[in-house]
């Protein structure tokens, strides 16, 4: 993992369902964790573009279903800040399920993904389609 340029906002809490965009055959993920999250007493954790989150999957195929996995925020529906000035937000959250290795374990992304994500984890950039 490497570090991302951008000052992360963070707009996932614990308990949201985010989208999977891979061909992993779940659907939609419901966050449980957040990984390496060093917060304050009774805050929830949160995470940003390019963040390690545990997710349990909660729509897709039967095979997937209730599984317990690791996923990277790939997009943020939260407004986040560039170096050079531009607020960048996309329409809905999203995630790539990945191993401990945190390679992809689908075969393609179906969808647009962050250019700060791939900064800090650039195999899911070289099975993305489209990087914005």
């Amino acid at each position: 993992m490497k570090t991302i340029t951008i000052k992360n906002t963070r707009g996932i809490l614990i308990g949201t369902q985010i989208k999977c965009i891979d061909n992993t055959g779940a659907k939609k993920l419901n966050v449980i964790a957040v990984k390496g999250f060093r917060g304050v007493k009774n805050r929830i954790p949160s995470a940003g573009i390019g963040s390690v989150i545990i997710c349990s999957v909660v729509a897709g195929k039967q095979k997937i279903m209730h599984e317990v996995v690791k996923a990277v925020v790939v997009r943020l529906k939260k407004p986040y800040l560039r170096h050079n000035g531009v607020h960048v937000r996309f329409e809905d959250n999203a995630a790539v399920i990945v191993d401990d290795k945190y390679e992809p374990k689908g075969k393609e992304i179906k969808s647009v993904v962050a250019k700060e994500a791939i900064e800090r984890f650039p195999v899911i950039g070289k099975i993305a389609r489209v990087v914005v």
